[in-house]
């Protein structure tokens, strides 16, 4: 059950940030109606929201979820893997502080958090271009001290692993048909999305309830069977960085 979300305002430069889309240039205006609807969701499913202000050297650090993964008994400072994002993760330590002992990824480990999925007590650690296996292996060993259990990921494809992989509770997965077979995920139900709406593997399960992006009708569809409140949003600004709702917001 979580109980609180970590966000933080889009700067004006935020378009300036990292990016692979060709979706044309994103709007600043429109990026922040949808950033404000997407914390009213949040609050409207029971959590606190805490919002910090933009950070107007780094474009890509309203993407929170990058610079740390918080666990019921830790939270882990991550080292990103985009030398233009080192530095995002100074805010947000003193933050979660509050909350947790917090421990760091040292260079020449680096870690996003946007490759790390928990499932239950389980940590999926993908190994991409910006976490590498001496970020993966230093994360697992600080998550098994705590009592959590871990294994690795070779992502082959999509920014980060939850970029192709999220939870949506009860033993189920989201996945692209590129990680429907993979052996890593054998042992859970899968929910299996059409290769033209992948980006909606970017689903954000909160408490029982879906958080999906908005305009993929056939994952709703997909979706619809089990049962769990599905909230369609829009972030099609945010898709034009590169980003999903599950890296808007730290949850815990």
């Amino acid at each position: 059950m979580f109980t609180k979300a970590l966000v933080r305002t889009p700067g004006e430069d935020f378009g300036r940030g990292l990016t692979t889309s060709k979706l044309g240039p994103p709007s600043y205006e429109l990026v922040l109606k949808q950033h404000e609807a997407y914390i009213e969701n949040l609050r409207s499913l029971g959590l606190e929201v805490i919002v910090l202000p933009a950070e107007p050297r780094y474009p890509d650090a309203y993407f929170v979820e990058d610079t740390a993964i918080v666990t019921p008994h830790l939270a882990v400072i991550t080292n990103p893997g985009a030398p233009s994002r080192r530095g995002e993760e100074a805010t947000i330590e003193p933050v979660l502080a509050g909350y947790r002992r917090t421990f760091r990824i040292r260079p020449p480990a680096t870690v996003d958090g946007g490759d790390v999925l928990m499932v239950e007590n389980h940590f999926f650690i993908g190994i991409s271009e910006r976490t590498n296996r001496d970020g993966a292996l230093a994360l697992g060993r600080l998550l098994e001290k705590h009592g959590h259990t871990w294994s690795v990921v070779r992502v082959g494809s999509g920014l980060h692993l939850k970029s192709s992989v999220n939870y949506l509770g009860h033993g189920t997965l989201l996945v692209t048909r590129d990680y429907a077979e993979r052996e890593e995920f054998k042992a859970y139900s899968k929910v299996i999305l059409d290769k033209k709406e992948a980006y909606a593997a970017n689903t954000l399960w909160i408490n029982g309830t879906l958080l999906t992006p908005a305009g993929f009708p056939k994952v709703r569809f997909k979706l619809e069977p089990l049962g769990l409140p599905i909230i369609e949003l829009d972030v099609s600004e945010v898709r034009k960085m590169d980003g999903g709702l599950t890296c808007l917001s730290l949850r815990f």
